[in-house]
């Protein structure tokens, strides 16, 4: 945050940005002061263009050097079609000192050709800028959207310049249309791609400074004579706008020590389409009470490929989103089987497989809730210590392991064995008074009794069982205390191995 705010501060305080909003101010006056003397008023014009052209291309190197990969080659092209054009309109102001009777901002051969390579340039090294990360089908997305911006700024530059009597030269109308068609690709580049060669402070008056040349084209499309002030003054600020986009984007570089030049978050839509829309059906409305013409013709063709380019447009975006359900369901299955996963490892002893502590609390609660006669077992393992100081605590495993299996082994199914930690395991047995346990407790007892194999040798451990049976009014505390006693009744007692509690009470 401190960093962002040193930075804004930068910007206000920077002598560059001061110098051109005051060179452009005292052009703006110059302009309006001379209003009704088109002559002069075309050779400040042309005189306040150079130097803001030179500080372009001055401060666009300054950048490249800072710049890396595609973004440095960005920086590089817009710094060479920065001199060009220093090139250029230092030659018109020549032309233009020397010149009498003039009125029209639109330069001459000289001027023209080196903005048009400029121009070209620009567009060349954005159509070849990479957008990483994009699938096939996200690439074909974005050219739709880009081509029906570009047909957008392409009919409206049809209507504005072309019809049964076009008003001048052609190097002025190929000049606009490149400046419109330039325009609408900035702004698709720019918001689209997600890998924008500036940051968005920097980008901003870039675009703004397109937007504002475009609408001076068109504030006197038809002049054929000395134009008001004003539209000399929104012609020459493009100038001044366009030179601070590349001061601001080495502020921010500096300034901040921030990676700007990498990619932004990229939007799932885009709206420009939409607006190429409104733009061109604008357009029609607008030359529409000529009648028909060329011109109509052409921006109702033009509004019909943006229609198709549109439609195809959303054909692809129902493409995606079937797509992106399809995904949206795989992850919700893989999130449903993650929390199963989750569940399961929740509630089970992570060495044997079995029920852990909580699990089997939980069920004997659920079972006492339930009609019929609950009992519950509890096995503690006799010698085990000896076996782990002994043999090792692999060996202890081993065994656990092998009572957890032999005891799974012998119960019902719907009844529940579990390690309650240790050596101790317990039985949930439904439906099964304390009499009809104790088959159960003698079957666990002779199954334990075969040893359980470990590499060469084998192990085993005698186990002491308490039974208890619930009584009415019994709690999960109570029941699994009464066989607890009854475990160590058996333990104490050493013989039969095993001891019945009846309505949770041991039998002594």
């Amino acid at each position: 945050m401190k960093q962002h705010r040193s930075g804004l501060v930068a910007l206000r305080r920077d002598p560059v940005i001061i110098g051109a909003a005051l060179w452009a101010l005292a052009g703006c006056v110059a302009l309006f002061a001379l209003a009704g003397q088109a002559n002069r008023q075309v050779q400040v014009f042309w005189l306040l263009q150079a130097p803001m052209d030179l500080l372009m291309a001055y401060t666009s190197w300054r950048v490249f050097r800072l710049a890396a990969g595609a973004a440095r080659r960005f920086w590089a092209v817009l710094a060479v079609a920065a001199g060009l054009w220093t090139v250029g309109d230092t030659a018109q102001a020549v032309i233009a000192l020397r010149g009498h009777d003039q009125w029209s901002t639109v330069g001459g051969t000289v001027q023209s050709a080196l903005f048009a390579l400029g121009v070209i340039a620009l567009i060349v090294v954005m159509l070849i800028h990479p957008m990483p990360g994009r699938t096939r089908r996200e690439m074909v997305a974005f050219w739709l959207d880009a081509t029906t911006v570009l047909i957008g700024g392409a009919v409206v530059a049809w209507c504005f310049t072309v019809g049964p009597d076009p008003q001048g030269d052609v190097v002025s109308i190929l000049a606009t249309g490149a400046v419109i068609l330039t325009s609408g690709f900035a702004a698709v580049k720019l918001v689209l791609s997600g890998n924008a060669p500036m940051h968005r402070v920097a980008a901003t008056p870039m675009v703004v400074s397109a937007a504002v040349n475009t609408f001076g084209f068109f504030l006197a499309p038809g002049a054929d004579g000395p134009m008001p002030a004003y539209v000399y003054v929104v012609r020459f600020l493009p100038s001044m706008l366009l030179l601070i986009g590349p001061r601001l984007q080495e502020i921010v570089v500096r300034e901040t020590n921030a990676a700007v030049f990498g990619s932004r978050r990229r939007k799932p839509y885009s709206l420009l389409p939409y607006g190429s829309i409104a733009v061109a059906f604008t357009s029609v409305l607008v030359i529409l009470p000529a009648g028909p013409d060329a011109r109509l013709w052409g921006a109702i063709t033009g509004l019909g490929l943006i229609f198709a380019l549109v439609v195809c447009r959303q054909i692809a975006t129902f493409h995606d989103n079937t797509r992106l359900i399809d995904q949206l369901d795989a992850t919700l299955a893989e999130l449903r089987e993650h929390e199963e996963q989750l569940r399961r490892q929740a509630q089970t002893d992570g060495l044997t497989g079995l029920a852990n502590r909580t699990h089997f609390y939980d069920e004997v609660a659920r079972s006492l809730t339930r009609p019929g006669l609950t009992s519950v077992l509890i096995i503690d393992l006799d010698g085990f210590k000896a076996v782990n100081d002994t043999l090792g605590h692999a060996a202890g495993d081993a065994l656990l392991i092998g009572v957890g299996d032999k005891l799974r082994g012998s119960v019902r199914p719907g009844d529940l064995v579990a390690r309650l930690g240790g050596d101790e395991f317990a039985v949930l047995l439904h439906d099964c008074a304390g009499g009809d346990a104790v088959p159960t407790a003698e079957r666990f007892l002779r199954e334990l009794a075969a040893p359980v194999p470990f590499e060469d040798t084998a192990v085993s451990a005698n186990a002491s069982i308490g039974i208890a049976c619930a009584a009415p009014g019994d709690d999960v505390s109570t029941l699994l205390r009464g066989a607890d006693l009854a475990m160590y009744a058996a333990k104490h007692d050493g013989k039969g191995r095993w001891r019945l509690g009846l309505s949770a009470q041991p039998v002594t």
